[in-house]
């Protein structure tokens, strides 16, 4: 008798999501006392964060032996991130002015600020804050960017100390284990998670956020999908990095990132699952933490594609340059989203006030801003973990090692 085969993490999670959509519909008043579940799950994901980049960052750095190795890599990522940013900026453009979602809406001019959202920082403001002034706030904050400059610079100190910064480099390196295996038990809640997430959107704003805005959510999902092929698979083909074999340690990952809007909550699994399909450590863990902060390509997508949605429906053209103007903008501004729900409206919110659009367009995307926070941060994820695969192709076989230090070869 053949025994039935047991279902994937990957497979729990989607019947998860779907027994939460159904939840949302049918029983919203049950679904939004769902959000305790929710929140214990993704404080446990963010427990992880701060340990598990300690061990990953300064032990994969520290095992290099060679800071050149990592300057290297940090020019190639910043590189590929710019190119992979300025082209979802593009696409966002392209399709917004194509389709015109936003003509018809009827937006008013002269309503005022929505909130008091903070205004994103200035690029001098991103680089100032990436400097730890102490690493234990950093790490209370769950600041990715200045965990990794930290750490970074703490496992290049190891790796030029040698011999006597040994003990120090194996307890990092036993963290990163016992991190693992922390995330590991940590994801057996997240069917239950994810399930209580989106049944509390769905059951909190009702069966309208599926299809409020039809129009809008679809022409960012469609901008979403022809960035993912067009961009990030041609990524990973000119790199020569199997797609099947990617999209097996990427998918799970990524269905976290979709289901709670949460690219923080994804970068755990992100991190184990590229380390395990070949990208060496001091790469994943360092690249990966990175592109939370450079390679944001789906909220600068949204936010591209969002701003001329809003100019759309107040009726007010806004011609070509001043259109590149603004994609500059946002090029340097989105560098400052966090990796949370909803950060970037906060950009948002800055553009269409420095462009005197209507702010009332930021209370419509509002009403449908969990669907939108999900389709960008899935693909802000899966172009993080494309990233870490194309730059791990791209490194000489010699820099490539394992978690003891012997060169592998990747399944890339």
């Amino acid at each position: 008798m053949k025994l039935r085969p047991k279902l994937s993490l990957t497979s729990w999670i989607l019947i998860g999501l779907i027994a939460g959509i159904l939840l949302g519909i049918f029983v919203p008043a049950f679904a939004v006392k769902l959000t305790p579940i929710s929140n214990i799950f993704l404080r446990l994901i963010r427990s992880i964060i701060g340990p598990l980049l300690f061990g990953t960052l300064v032990s994969g750095i520290a095992s290099t032996g060679e800071l050149k190795t990592m300057g290297r890599i940090t020019a190639k990522a910043l590189v590929y991130f710019e190119i992979a940013t300025t082209l979802a900026l593009v696409i966002g453009l392209l399709v917004v002015n194509w389709l015109r979602p936003g003509a018809g809406m009827l937006l008013r001019q002269g309503n005022g600020p929505v909130t008091a959202l903070a205004k994103p920082a200035s690029l001098g403001q991103i680089f100032e804050h990436a400097a730890p002034a102490n690493i234990f706030e950093a790490l209370a904050q769950n600041d990715v960017l200045q965990m990794v400059v930290f750490f970074f610079l703490f496992g290049a100190a190891c790796a030029a100390a040698g011999a006597k910064a040994q003990p120090v480099v194996s307890f990092a390196n036993a963290v990163a284990e016992v991190m693992f295996r922390y995330t590991n038990y940590v994801m057996y809640l997240a069917p239950f998670g994810v399930g209580a997430a989106i049944a509390v959107t769905i059951g909190s704003k009702g069966l309208g956020v599926l299809y409020g805005l039809g129009k809008l959510v679809a022409t960012l999902y469609l901008a979403l999908a022809l960035f993912a092929v067009l961009v990030l698979a041609s990524s990973l083909l000119l790199a020569r990095v199997p797609l099947r074999r990617f999209w097996r340690a990427a998918q799970e990952p990524t269905l976290i990132a979709f289901s709670t809007a949460s690219s923080e909550a994804a970068l755990p699994v992100a991190l184990e699952n590229m380390e395990q399909f070949g990208a060496p450590k001091h790469i994943a863990g360092f690249v990966l933490p990175l592109g939370y902060s450079f390679n944001l390509t789906g909220t600068t997508l949204y936010l591209s594609l969002a701003t001329m949605f809003i100019a759309q429906g107040a009726g007010i053209h806004i011609p070509v340059a001043q259109q590149i103007t603004i994609m500059v903008g946002l090029m340097l501004t989105s560098k400052g989203v966090a990796g949370v729900p909803r950060a970037a409206l906060v950009i948002l919110a800055a553009t269409v006030s420095s462009f005197q659009l209507p702010q009332e367009g930021i209370t419509l995307l509002l009403g449908v801003d969990a669907l939108l926070d999900m389709g960008r941060t899935c693909i802000n994820v899966l172009g993080n973990c494309v990233a870490t695969a194309v730059i791990a192709k791209w490194e000489p076989a010699r820099q490539n090692r394992d978690r003891e230090g012997a060169a592998i070869s990747l399944p890339l």
